[in-house]
């Protein structure tokens, strides 16, 4: 393990994948104790895909805005996707100083759940412009990819809590819903009159599993119980993280931690690749059989929600987080 590699572990741990499963169970298991948060390496993602993604990205982000608004949010409906300018998503109320492209699982409209008119399900708006040749396929690819990495790193959380490998694949995650974003943090200045301090600031994740690419700029804070750590970046990694989802089914003993992303003062933009696997979108989110149930911790969190008091589908405790997001979209999804 490299120099780096060996710094970070003091703080989050880093496990290498290709480790015989009970290995990596084992140690999954101990970070999301301890942290909620691990760096995932050797998971067999393709290094000259993220190398496009990362390219295009800073294609598409370097466009005019007038131009990347001809993808706007507004325009994707129920879908829940499209471009947004900076300053145009909020995280606990306040603008983060970040602009992106919202993307998810490309559905046609002859699928059921598109019929059926279900939220955060649809086409995607796929930016189209002789500078991106190529960025639909890779963007796709990516999702594929990464999909097929949130179900081996769910198997091996399965392992780790003792349960079989298809646990989580056989009650909400056989087809999860997935979200994935783009982000852009540009290194300028905050203009006058805006309150925004942060890249994003302080907040956990809804579902059940993140897989985060950055690039080497670094930003990402992780909330521990001895207070805020820097999570850099490590090459060629995806920084892992639990949701409330799992810290619900797990009784907290898997929590999801607190994170946010320092202003980008830098002197380079920030690009970050967030993708979400979660449950269904119908799935019915339930405590682990045999687990101790959690009691009412509300109190020690961020924002003061509790959220093993949540009883239904996953799709309701997603859209009730989403509204705050983009409030100027919320009739469109709600």
């Amino acid at each position: 393990m490299n120099t780096l590699a060996t710094s970070l572990q003091q703080h989050l741990p880093v496990i290498d994948l290709a480790l015989p499963e009970p290995a990596v169970a084992r140690q999954i298991g101990e970070a999301c104790r301890a942290h909620g948060f691990f760096y995932a390496v050797n998971h067999g993602v393709d290094e000259a895909l993220m190398a496009r993604l990362e390219d295009l990205s800073r294609r598409f982000f370097a466009l005019d805005e007038p131009t990347k608004l001809q993808w706007r949010m507004a325009l994707g409906g129920r879908a829940w996707r499209g471009y947004f300018p900076l300053g145009g998503e909020l995280t606990s109320g306040r603008p983060d100083w970040k602009e992106g492209l919202y993307l998810g699982e490309e559905l046609g409209d002859d699928d059921p759940r598109v019929q059926a008119r279900m939220p955060v399900h649809g086409r995607n708006l796929f930016p189209e412009h002789a500078a991106l040749a190529g960025f639909r396929e890779t963007l796709l690819a990516t999702m594929s990819a990464l999909t097929g990495l949130g179900h081996r790193v769910m198997r091996r959380i399965a392992q780790s809590l003792a349960l079989p490998p298809g646990y989580f694949a056989e009650r909400c995650t056989a087809d999860p819903l997935i979200l994935f974003r783009l982000f852009n943090y540009p290194t300028r200045p905050v203009p006058a009159g805006t309150d925004a301090q942060w890249g994003v600031g302080e907040h956990t994740d809804y579902g059940l599993l993140t897989l985060l690419r950055q690039d080497d700029v670094g930003g990402l804070q992780v909330k521990t119980r001895t207070g805020w750590i820097e999570a850099p970046p490590l090459p060629h990694s995806f920084v892992c993280n639990i949701g409330d989802m799992l810290d619900r089914m797990t009784g907290g003993l898997y929590r999801s931690t607190p994170h946010r992303v320092r202003l980008n003062t830098s002197g380079r933009d920030r690009l970050s690749f967030p993708f979400f696997f979660d449950p269904a979108f119908d799935a019915r989110v339930q405590p682990i059989e045999g687990l101790p149930p959690a009691g009412d911790d509300s109190a020690s969190r961020w924002d003061r929600a509790n959220p093993h008091a949540f009883d239904g589908i996953y799709g309701d405790y997603l859209l009730g987080k989403v509204g705050a997001v983009f409030p100027q979209l919320r009739d469109q999804v709600l």
